[in-house]
């Protein structure tokens, strides 16, 4: 840095300093700019990602099912879910629906894999412990009701099956088989014991089923087929989550991936709404920045005419007054640029928390960007003031002088 660059540079940090007051006030909207648009900045880009784990506390937003009247096997469900990259898939759950009967009633089973049942239903209130093996089982709460089951109850479901000529009996040993009377028709009785781990508890139609392994299920109907539905819970916008659906039913033939419109179509209205509100606040913000900053200018420039009057009778020319007053703007802007970023990130982990319950994810790219935004902010604010001050004629405040 030579002696002139050194002597400016004293010129506008003196021409600062001697101004204390006013230059605090605008540092001070400046640092407030900053600081919202920062702030705001971050949480624009976190807020999908901390919309979507609430969301997902809404259940699964993604729903496998047979693309015909078969069934999906363990390949192909894992060849869907591949689709989904691993930082955004939460989890899925098979579930296999049968038939069958409590103390001579219909009922519904429903077999599922729970160590990953909660992946996809968070929302499941559980009264005693998830089924943690086989021979254990979840009753819906109006089953429990109906029959007086509680936790730590056992009983068991039974599955009649017709015999035919085709029938391998030899699978059956232990079981009898009889005759129906009016028909003639062989059935056996093949039974099931359970013990209840769980009341499960939701509002829904998950109360009216009975929750067993898919191991259990197989056993007590003695067949082992496909699942009838898998729930996916992933973490994704609706446009993005589109295109994986498109591109599972590219992919295969055997089953068809659907999202949940009602879990979807909300997610993407909230964010789409709250994007557009931070959008809204942040120009406000900004516009009220660069309007009390040129209003402060204009009061500095309006102490200054004498001087600026003096240099120009001295022969200073228009273009060092700009470079001076617009290098004065400058300073504040980025000093407040830089103050602002920091402030703004704890502005917005805390209302993160508030909001969310969960930190923010720091992005050091804003930093510049709060910066490069403070400075064009105040540089396109002193516009006004510094004209006024270029059209300062020396005859006229020099006056009397």
């Amino acid at each position: 840095m030579n002696k002139k660059q050194r002597m400016f540079l004293r010129m506008v940090l003196a021409s600062l300093l001697r101004r204390r007051s006013r230059m605090i006030v605008a540092l001070l909207a400046i640092v407030v700019g900053a600081t919202i648009l920062s702030g705001l900045g971050l949480i624009y880009y976190d807020v999908p990602r901390q919309m979507s784990a609430q969301f997902r506390s809404y259940g699964a937003n993604v729903i496998l099912t047979p693309s015909d009247d078969s069934y999906m096997n363990s390949i192909s469900i894992k060849n869907a879910v591949s689709v989904f990259p691993s930082d955004k898939l939460e989890g899925y759950t098979p579930y296999r629906y049968e038939n069958s009967k409590l103390n001579n009633l219909p009922v519904t089973l429903a077999g599922t894999d729970f160590s990953s049942v909660l992946k996809t239903s968070p929302y499941w209130h559980i009264s005693g412990d998830l089924p943690d093996g086989n021979g254990k089982t979840l009753v819906g709460k109006k089953l429990a009701e109906k029959f007086g089951l509680t936790v730590g109850d056992g009983f068991s479901m039974l599955n009649s099956f017709q015999i035919t000529d085709n029938t391998d009996t030899s699978a059956l040993p232990d079981y009898e088989i009889y005759t129906d009377p009016k028909t003639g028709e062989k059935f056996c009785d093949h039974t099931l014991d359970l013990k209840v781990s769980g009341i499960l508890e939701t509002g829904g139609s998950e109360e009216d089923y009975i929750y067993v392994t898919l191991d259990d299920l197989s056993d007590l109907m003695l067949s082992e087929r496909g699942c009838d539905i898998v729930e996916v819970s992933v973490a994704a916008r609706e446009d993005e989550l589109k295109s994986y659906l498109d591109e599972i039913n590219k992919r295969s033939d055997t089953l068809s991936a659907k999202p949940v419109k009602r879990v979807t179509a909300s997610e993407s209205t909230v964010l789409s709404k709250l994007e557009s509100l931070v959008l809204i606040v942040t120009a406000v913000v900004l516009a009220l920045t660069m309007i009390c900053v040129a209003t402060t200018m204009m009061a500095v420039i309006a102490e200054r005419r004498r001087e600026i009057g003096l240099r120009k009778a001295l022969g200073a020319l228009d273009s060092s007054i700009v470079i001076e007053f617009l290098s004065e703007g400058l300073v504040l802007g980025a000093a407040g640029g830089i103050i602002g970023s920091v402030l703004g990130y704890l502005f917005a982990d805390a209302v993160s928390m508030n909001v969310f319950s969960s930190s923010i994810t720091f992005r050091p790219l804003l930093i510049p960007v709060a910066i490069i935004a403070s400075v064009t902010v105040t540089g396109l604010a002193c516009l006004i003031p510094i004209r006024s001050a270029v059209d300062v004629d020396p005859a006229l405040v020099l006056k009397g002088e």
